[in-house]
């Protein structure tokens, strides 16, 4: 069943999108050689706790961190550990919270030091993806046009989507109808209405799309180890615009 949000749970969603926005951007500042993502994972607690809301992945289906710290080849959802980043890696930090009731949720790829120009590419087409999937994201439009907005961009880039995760609908629990894929086709899918708020998260992959699990059976890599970036955020579908809450 996809919920419709009220102006008011939307104004309360925008407040809890921007202090979730402003912990992300506070935590990019401590991505650099030599730290370990349980560090950055501590971190982010804190940073949480001083914005006065709640992490909204701890303990979430038996995860065991705030932030899902993803590097290289993992796609989503890897456990922050001991692992320490090193030079010209790529890390993928998603991270939740809960405001007054309601859950956002954003990613953003970093570089870590110097990454490479294939790095530096990767991240940048996933952005862009990002940019063209939200232009569809209005009332009247569907999920698919989304999905098929992003796909086709990628794949014109020379890079591929995953097709076994997608984004989500959000709001008074994390993961909602409706599922937003980020491929599909024109006009399919479930039609978007005024006051949902869905994310939107495009997971583009260097090579083949398809996945692994971890060993831990939480996190996902891609099968041929390729490098994978994820880009994310909480939007909410108004009368004439999509905006966006986690900015």
């Amino acid at each position: 069943m996809i919920s419709l949000k009220s102006p008011e749970d939307i104004a309360v969603m925008r407040e809890g999108g921007r202090k979730l926005a402003s912990v992300l951007q506070e935590l990019q500042k401590s991505v650099r050689p030599g730290i370990t993502t349980k560090k950055l994972d501590e971190i982010a607690e804190t940073l949480i706790e001083k914005s006065g809301a709640q992490a909204a992945f701890k303990g979430y289906e038996k995860f065991p961190g705030v932030v899902c710290a993803s590097v290289n080849d993992e796609v989503v959802h890897a456990i922050p550990s001991s692992r320490v980043l090193k030079e010209g890696d790529i890390l993928t930090l998603d991270i939740g919270l809960i405001w007054q009731g309601f859950y956002l949720d954003m990613a953003r790829t970093f570089g870590v030091g110097k990454i490479s120009f294939e790095a530096q590419r990767l991240i940048r087409v996933t952005k862009k993806a990002m940019k063209f999937g939200l232009k569809k994201a209005k009332a009247g439009n569907t999920t698919e046009d989304i999905g098929n907005t992003i796909q086709r961009y990628v794949e014109s880039q020379g890079y591929n989507v995953v097709r076994d995760l997608c984004g989500h609908g959000i709001g008074k629990q994390l993961h909602e109808d409706p599922q937003i894929p980020n491929y599909g086709k024109r006009h399919k899918g479930e039609e978007l209405k005024e006051g949902m708020v869905i994310c939107i998260e495009p997971m583009v992959t260097a090579g083949d799309w398809k996945l692994k699990q971890s060993s831990d059976k939480q996190g996902f890599l891609t099968r041929d180890g390729s490098l994978s970036c994820h880009v994310e955020d909480t939007i909410a579908i108004m009368e004439n615009s999509p905006e966006v809450l986690t900015e």
